[in-house]
């Protein structure tokens, strides 16, 4: 039997190897699967260590990618092709999963690790790295591997690119699918150990398939397999490689900036994050099937590269117009059902329309630059690693280029821009050499090059596209901006400020009435209204009052700044610690809410820090006496960190003796499920919790929580006198400008502790950092207005806490009948 070229598969003729190639897809379809939940659970634990800012996404996204990158390119110089591809694509196939499992297991002991490594002077950048490097880079390393692996199985001809092509694509398709398990069932109804193991299992039930495969048929590398190098080596490649890495490139720079406009539309849930993932994925691998089938049939590849990347500079185009100037505006009110359901239809459908057509052409990219420089007898391993890691690297650049400096320094507009033109440089890569024609020389034994008219013209389309497509790109809309997937059925105020920063866009706006409203992630976080300033003072005033000498102070999320403010109205307080993700929010702060915020950016006890507030108190040694965290929803995708069991216990340890923490909680936006899970975490940690309501004309709308180390009690007396002090003149104004003149008034804002709300606290789901249940909770609440509801429902199970309150009998009466009038309820 004659042997074949590049390695092959047989039984007893090569056509064997051909009828096992749909059985190597679905494996490649389970693969992906399996490595899209890891990447989603591994995300979920990282970010819990290294925070969820765009710095440490950026590391992290980079580091995922540079161990899938290191994986392609080291696996056919360091495994020898005379292995069989099917034993080692089972081997890396169950590496990744015990080393998943191991992750899993072992970052209890990562996060100790890296909480103690912290010292003076060290990057912070660069520890986050070497931890993301230590967790990630095995599994990715292997990941990155098995294309590249099972590569060698197949052909380095037009139809072996082909399947190759097809691989690649039912690899996505699985990583549709995974994506879309994870995010909608397995971490919504279970946990990440659950979807880890199931992941796993997937990995396991590849390789035990590839195994019983391999012993199946025979493998029959080429002798000079190991040498064999086909065009990779040749001069003309290197623009192959270029524009590869040019898609790459703009392919994740596009999804970076693409996410941040969808979750202001869409509104930031998990389930919106899913969503737009599996529609990116859902392109990519319609369009590497296609692409493959091409790659398979055209005699000029290289040709239908370049073509393929002249479209993009349309494509891209199109969805900087959809997710600009025309979606926001679509007349879809998310608030005309209760079930999240409809919604999420409607969701996929935009996500679709807007995204898929530069998605299925950058996947068609990957299989023609195979095909483009494919040669018969090179070993396919090598050939799939090198396109894939240069494809990676371009990936890696796009995704924390975009995230890191383009978002921040150009917005979203030019930074759409800039891929414009970049995919129009990577086009011209490709079809410049059709602009030269070659045609023999005087001499028999040369040749020389001449214009050619067509090829010319087709260079100045190019060119001419992309530079008309640059000037076509909108504005994000400034309603979007500030009022997310409400924008087109609000009527928006003036917009007085607004910026896209590394980690938000953020927005400020100003009412007819001359009200404020500070916008963060394309909803109102703060504002000047009468029940917002309320809040806001609430947060620092309780415990500022509550707490007998307060001296340092540290405020989760900045806001307005009006919480933040509130302390610099006590003398005694000598330390205030702003934590803040996003660079722009305190500048804007500072300018249009001084009056409200009593000018903090400026006083000298303030120090602001921008991180991740959950990985500034993991790793800061100092302790307060005062934490008052006042984070965004915890519908938004990252913000349940802080409202875990965990972030409690973490505020906890960095409390000095008598400290106080409150936490916010929105009754708005929300259900009763999600605010049930919220409170009973917080009681967790803080079992001698007490709530402290801020209503809005008697309906619910949001409350604070207040919770000590150890059971205290509060001495009314004491407050008030504290109040009427005249060194206090300021702190009593400042209350009652928000309409407590009293600490009567202020005290009479009692909704309930813990132990008064166990029954109904009954069966809530506690909030850790292994589930992360309340964003899923959360997730399905955001367009529901149950406040009142969940208000009343609440308050039926509180009663006047007379072992809480010491106060003269005639203060005591009086703040009995303000908390609970009615006789029934003592």
């Amino acid at each position: 039997m004659k042997q074949e070229q590049g390695g092959s598969a047989t039984d007893d003729s090569p056509a064997s190897s051909a009828r096992h190639m749909p059985v190597l897809l679905a494996l490649f379809v389970g693969s992906g699967c399996a490595a899209l939940v890891y990447e989603i659970v591994w995300f979920q634990l990282l970010q819990l260590v290294i925070g969820s800012s765009a710095v440490s996404l950026g590391v992290l996204l980079g580091t995922f990618m540079g161990g899938m990158c290191l994986g392609s390119i080291l696996l056919p110089r360091v495994i020898s092709a005379r292995w069989h591809p099917l034993k080692v694509y089972a081997i890396l196939e169950l590496g990744i999963a015990v080393i998943g499992i191991a992750v899993l297991l072992g970052m209890p002991l990562v996060d100790r690790i890296y909480t103690t490594s912290v010292a003076p002077g060290m990057s912070s950048v660069l520890l986050r790295g070497a931890i993301s490097a230590l967790c990630l880079l095995p599994p990715t390393l292997l990941m990155g591997a098995t294309l590249p692996a099972i590569a060698r199985w197949v052909e380095t001809t037009p139809r072996g690119v082909s399947w190759l092509g097809l691989f690649y694509g039912g690899n996505i398709a699985g990583a549709v699918f995974g994506c879309l398990l994870a995010g909608f069932y397995l971490l919504r109804v279970h946990d990440m150990a659950v979807a880890t193991y199931v992941a796993a299992s997937i990995n396991a039930a590849v390789a035990l398939v590839a195994l019983a495969l391999a012993a199946m048929t025979t493998y029959r590398p080429r002798r000079n397999i190991e040498t064999a190098g086909g065009v990779i080596g040749t001069s003309s490649a290197w623009t192959v490689y270029v524009t590869i890495g040019l898609s790459g490139m703009t392919a994740l720079a596009a999804e970076v900036i693409w996410t941040r406009q969808l979750s202001l539309m869409l509104g930031a849930t998990v389930y919106a994050f899913a969503i737009i993932l599996a529609v990116f994925l859902v392109g990519l691998g319609i369009g590497s099937s296609l692409g493959a089938m091409v790659a398979g049939t055209t005699p000029r590849p290289r040709v239908a590269l370049g073509l393929c990347q002249a479209g993009l500079t349309a494509a891209i185009a199109w969805t900087a117009y959809m997710l600009a100037g025309s979606l926001p505006f679509w007349p879809i009110d998310p608030e005309l059902t209760i079930s999240p359901w409809y919604n999420f239809q409607l969701d996929l459908v935009r996500c679709a329309w807007a995204v898929l057509p530069p998605a299925c052409l950058w996947g068609a990219s990957f299989p023609l630059a195979l095909a483009s420089v494919a040669a018969p007898g090179q070993d396919a391993g090598k050939l799939v690693g090198g396109v894939y890691a240069a494809n990676t690297v371009g990936a890696i650049v796009g995704a924390a280029g975009a995230s890191l400096l383009l978002i921040g320094w150009l917005g979203t507009q030019n930074a759409q821009q800039v891929l414009i033109a970049v995919v129009g440089v990577s086009s011209l890569l490709m079809l410049a050499p059709l602009a030269w024609k070659l045609r023999p020389a005087r001499q028999a034994s040369q040749v020389e090059s001449a214009l050619s008219p067509w090829g010319i013209a087709l260079a100045a389309l190019v060119i001419g596209s992309a530079t008309l497509m640059t000037w076509t790109v909108p504005q994000p809309p400034a309603e979007l901006i500030g009022y997310g997937r409400f924008a087109a059925t609000v009527d928006p105020p003036e917009m007085i400020y607004v910026g896209e920063g590394m980690n938000a866009s953020i927005g400020v706006s100003r009412m007819k009435d001359g009200a404020r409203n500070f916008h963060v992630s394309g909803k109102v976080v703060a504002s000047s209204e009468p029940q917002d300033m309320r809040l806001q003072r609430m947060l620092g005033h309780i415990p500022a009052l509550m707490h007998p000498n307060p001296r340092s102070v540290l405020i989760v999320g900045c806001g307005a700044g009006v919480t933040a403010g509130t302390f610099v109205l006590y003398p005694e307080i000598e330390r205030i610690v702003i934590c803040e993700i996003e660079p722009l929010i305190p500048p804007a702060a500072g300018e249009h809410f001084r009056e409200e915020n009593y000018a903090v950016m400026e006083d000298p006890r303030v120090e602001i820090v921008y991180d991740d507030a959950r990985h500034y108190i993991l790793t800061t040694q100092e302790k307060f006496d005062i934490i008052t965290s006042d984070p965004i929803h915890p519908w938004v995708k990252g913000a349940a960190a802080l409202y875990s069991k965990e972030y409690f216990e973490l505020c906890l340890k960095h409390l000095n003796p008598g400290g106080v923490v409150t936490q916010w909680v929105p009754l708005y936006e929300s259900n009763l499920a999600a605010v049930k899970s919220e409170i009973a975490t917080f009681f967790e940690a803080f079992p001698y919790g007490t709530i402290w309501s801020n209503d809005n004309h008697g309906e619910g709308y949001d409350i604070v929580l207040l919770g000590r180390a150890e059971a205290s009690t509060i001495d009314v007396d004491h407050l008030q006198r504290r109040m009427d002090c005249q060194s206090c003149q300021p702190i009593a104004e400042s209350l009652a400008e928000v309409g407590f003149r009293s600490a009567i008034g202020l005290l009479s804002t009692y909704a309930g502790r813990a132990s008064d709300l166990r029954p109904w606290m009954e069966g809530a789901q506690i909030n850790r950092d292994r589930n992360m249940r309340l964003q899923y909770l959360a997730g399905m609440g955001l367009n529901l207005y149950e406040g009142g509801f969940i208000y009343d429902s609440m308050l039926a199970h509180r009663r006047f806490p007379k072992n809480l309150f010491v106060a003269s009998d005639a203060y005591l009466e009086l703040l009995q009948e303000a908390i609970d009038p009615l006789p029934d309820r003592r």
